[in-house]
C-alpha cells in the first residue's frame, strides 16, 4: 500500500465521529432511540468509517440500493481506541506483521478488522492518502451498540443538498458544508498495531 496512513476525522475531547450508511427501516429506527436496534443485527459484522467523502463516494451520495441514508454516529474515543487496539488489517501487510503466517493466526482470531482504501475528493477522484474503515466483529459489536454510541444523526439531508451542488458545479458551496475532518492522535502502540502513521496527542 502507499500513501499517507493517517486517521482524519472529525472530534472532540472525549468522541468521535463514524459515518454509516443503511436502509431507511434501520436509519429510522437507530435515530428515534438513539441507539441501534433491530432490524439492526449485532449478529453480522457492521463497517465503520470516519471519513465521509469515503463514504459518500461507496454510497453514491446515498443513491445506491440500501445505502439511502446516512447516518453519523458519535461514539466515545476510548470505545475507538478499544476497537483499534484489537484491530488485525485485511491483508499481511510487511510494515505491521513479520510474514503471512504470524497474520494469518492472528487475523483468525481477530475481533476487529482494519482496512486502509483510497480517500477521495468531492469530485470522486482517488487521492494519495488512505482511508481508514473499521469492521466490528458479531463478538464486540455489541459493545459499539450498548457502550460506545453517544448520539445518531441524521446527515441525509444534508448530503443531499451537498450532491446537489456539486451536480450544479459548486464545489466551493459544496465544500463548505463538509463535516470538519482531522489528523486524529494516535499513540506509538496504537499506530503500530494498525499500520498507521501515529499523530501524539
Amino acid at each position: 500500500m502507499t500513501g499517507k496512513f493517517e486517521i482524519r476525522a472529525d472530534y472532540d475531547r472525549d468522541s468521535i465521529v463514524v459515518y454509516q450508511a443503511y436502509r431507511a427501516e434501520i436509519a429510522d429506527a437507530a435515530v428515534a432511540a438513539q441507539q441501534f436496534v433491530p432490524p439492526f443485527s449485532t449478529g453480522r459484522m457492521t463497517w465503520i468509517k470516519p471519513s465521509f467523502p469515503w463514504l459518500m463516494q461507496r454510497s453514491g451520495w446515498g443513491r445506491k440500493a440500501g445505502q439511502e441514508r446516512i447516518l453519523a454516529v458519535r461514539i466515545t474515543r476510548a470505545g475507538w481506541e478499544e476497537a483499534l487496539a484489537q484491530a488485525v488489517l485485511t491483508s499481511p501487510e510487511r510494515r505491521v506483521y513479520t510474514g503471512n503466517e504470524q497474520w494469518r493466526a492472528m487475523f483468525r482470531h481477530a475481533v476487529v478488522h482494519v482496512q486502509w482504501d483510497p480517500e477521495y475528493s468531492l469530485r470522486g477522484a482517488k487521492l494519495d492518502h488512505r482511508s481508514i474503515q473499521v469492521g466490528l466483529s458479531r463478538h464486540i459489536i455489541e459493545r459499539y451498540v450498548e457502550d460506545w454510541t453517544v448520539e445518531i444523526r441524521d446527515l441525509t439531508p444534508m448530503v443531499r443538498t451537498i450532491s446537489e451542488h456539486l451536480r450544479a458545479g459548486r464545489v466551493d458551496r459544496a465544500r463548505a458544508l463538509l463535516p470538519p475532518e482531522r489528523v486524529y492522535p494516535l499513540g506509538d502502540e496504537l499506530a503500530r498495531t494498525i499500520g498507521a502513521e501515529g499523530a501524539r496527542g
